[in-house]
């Protein structure tokens, strides 16, 4: 998912991918595979990657594991990835985890027009389980409009975000291969993914690609179940290695709860109001409310770093932290966005005892962000907040993954519930 803003020029936003509504909405094909405990694999901080790859030994059953990964530093993005590897013989791939998306897509060979990324591009001519889905197939996505086939009449998709990124190419099923935290492996066959051949935007450099775990009957998480869960750390710590991502029905569904809803491929949650410390925010809950005709709302999404509000719920938060910062700090306007609430000083050292933010949910479940979560450390003394106004004529607002920071974030397929539990990590584990 993306905001179209000069924002994401700068080093701090991650591109924000989500499907427009014009795009092809593709989903994985749900293969036949027994569905036991979860599968759990180590989300590796974008700054973290380590490229050794090691023998594994390859699973018949899911493992309840977490990776560890070595750490490497890279100074570009502050996304997550997940280590993956397609085909066979496999081929590691780095993709980014995006809940706005429903299509698991990589960089493929014979590549028109391919962005740099730190694994090998895939070549689907040397691997022996990759088959081209051919368009008279019943999981290809038609239209009246647009016929997705080729002149070989193989089914064909594209995907455009709105930060003007797109990928296109074959749909195609392929062997996925997670890596388990026991230096094992865990392989699903037959997934339906996008082989891409044409692929422009703005990506960093590192990914190859995207795994979107929207809920789509036929998704990637719905093959391995009806829950999924993530859990990070710092965004900004590479050294944190307990980041993980977890599939299946045997995810644990802990903390406080409010249900979703899906609209489009995105996951909507009833946002209640905001409060600063023990203030409550006046702002009236309607502003973040989706309309008759689907528009606003508030998604929550892991492809975007930063949280974006309606402007009638962003103005008295802006106002708030106006008045608790403002005295004690001095104003700093950062040209590219003037708006942005930047003031000279370091989090960690000049904002302790900061008040929380909270966002309250429908039913009591509640999000609470630290200073860590509620600014970033733009430069060595300059700090921002980490919440903007949104500009989204679709959807209303979004909470990013950074106000998700030291949660496990679950969600229930079924029950259409997300669950938050504030945590390290490293406790999901025992």
């Amino acid at each position: 998912m993306s905001i179209t803003t000069s924002i994401f020029f700068h080093s701090f936003f991650h591109p924000l991918f989500f499907t427009t509504l014009l795009s092809v909405s593709v989903t994985a094909a749900a293969a036949t595979i027994p569905k036991p405990g979860p599968l759990v694999t180590g989300l590796i901080h974008q700054d973290t990657i380590n490229l050794e790859r090691r023998r594994r030994t390859t699973r018949a059953a899911f493992l309840s594991d977490e990776i560890h990964a070595n750490m490497v530093a890279d100074d570009r993005g502050q996304a997550f990835l997940v280590n993956i590897s397609i085909g066979r013989p496999p081929v590691p791939q780095l993709v980014s985890i995006d809940t706005g998306s429903d299509l698991l897509w990589v960089q493929c060979r014979p590549c028109a027009d391919c962005f740099r990324q730190s694994t090998p591009i895939f070549d689907p001519s040397k691997s022996s389980t990759y088959m081209d889905l051919p368009y008279h197939s019943p999981i290809c996505p038609n239209s009246l409009h647009n016929r997705n086939c080729n002149p070989q009449n193989q089914c064909i998709y594209k995907e455009s975000y709105a930060d003007g990124s797109t990928t296109s190419g074959n749909l195609a099923t392929e062997d996925i291969v997670f890596e388990t935290s026991d230096q094992g492996t865990v392989t699903v066959s037959s997934v339906l993914f996008g082989c891409g051949h044409s692929n422009r935007g703005r990506f960093d450099g590192q990914q190859s690609g995207i795994l979107g775990p929207s809920a789509g009957d036929k998704s990637i998480v719905s093959q391995l179940g009806s829950r999924f869960s993530y859990c990070i750390g710092d965004l900004f710590d590479p050294h944190y290695i307990h980041n993980q991502l977890a599939f299946g029905d045997g995810v644990k569904m802990e903390g406080s709860s409010t249900p979703f809803q899906t609209f489009n491929g995105f996951y909507y949650v009833t946002l209640l109001g905001i409060s600063l410390g023990e203030t409550r925010l006046d702002i009236d809950p309607t502003v973040f409310q989706m309309t008759e005709s689907g528009l606003g709302g508030v998604i929550m999404d892991s492809g975007t770093t930063a949280t974006f509000l309606a402007k009638d719920g962003f103005i008295p938060l802006s106002n708030e932290i106006r008045k608790l910062v403002g005295g004690h700090f001095r104003r700093v306007i950062y040209r590219p966005i003037p708006g942005w609430l930047c003031y000279k000083g370091r989090v960690n050292e000049d904002l302790r005892g900061f008040p929380a933010l909270t966002f309250h949910f429908a039913e009591g479940a509640e999000l609470v962000l630290d200073t860590n979560s509620l600014f970033v450390q733009k430069n060595q003394d300059v700090f921002c907040l980490a919440i903007l106004e949104s500009n989204l004529k679709i959807i209303g607002s979004v909470i990013g993954i950074m106000a998700q920071q030291h949660y496990n974030v679950a969600y229930d397929l079924i029950g259409k519930r997300v669950y938050f539990q504030r945590m390290d990590c490293e406790l999901l584990k025992d």
